[in-house]
Order: structure tokens, then sequence, then C-alpha cells
């Protein structure tokens, strides 16, 4: 039996995640892109895509690299849902900043 948490939903997602990344094959960069591509496939909303902004940045990933996964699957997936995935990744990045700016104004 496991411990009993105060947030248990986002404890699953973490160790889906640790246990998917264990394993996989794929090198960061790669794995990072192919989860962007299958979260803009299935309308996946802005806080599916915050929860790779941090292994983005660490396995760093461009702008570009993005770009280009979203231009790749446009013919797959439509125009619609690569423009929703676009706003919610900018949605995403913005996100992260705010959460960012309060920790920089609590720690000083």
């Amino acid at each position: 039996m496991s411990a009993v948490s105060d947030t248990p939903v986002l404890d699953t997602l973490a160790a889906m995640t640790v246990d998917s990344i264990e394993r996989c094959g794929l090198a960061p960069d790669t794995l990072i892109l192919t989860r962007i591509a299958a979260l803009a496939a299935s309308d996946a909303p802005p806080i599916s895509y915050a929860a790779h902004v941090d292994p983005a940045v660490r396995a760093g990933l461009r702008v570009g690299q993005v770009q280009d996964v979203l231009v790749a699957i446009a013919p797959i997936v439509g125009t619609a849902r690569v423009m929703t995935a676009a706003g919610n990744i900018a949605t995403a990045f913005g996100m992260a900043i705010a959460v960012a700016d309060t920790e920089i104004a609590a720690q000083g």
C-alpha cells in the first residue's frame, strides 16, 4: 500500500513520466520533441505543455526545433490542432515565466 499524499494525481503522473523516461531509449531532446508532437496531436491543454518546459530547457531544445515539429505534423494532425498547439505552448511558457518570477520574488 502506498503512502497517502496531498497530491495523488500529480504524484501518479510524475511516477508515470519517470517510468516512461527510464524505459525509453530516445535522447532527451528527441523524447521531449516526440512528446510535444503527441500533445499537439491529442489537442492537449496548456498545462500539459507546461509540464515539459523544464525538461525541454534541460534538454537544450530551441524554439526552432519545436516549430519544426509543428511544421512536420501539420499535414497529419491538421492546421487547427497545430495552431492550437502553438498557442498552448506560448501559454505554457508564460505560465513557466510567471512561476519563476513568483519564486524569485519570494526569495528576495
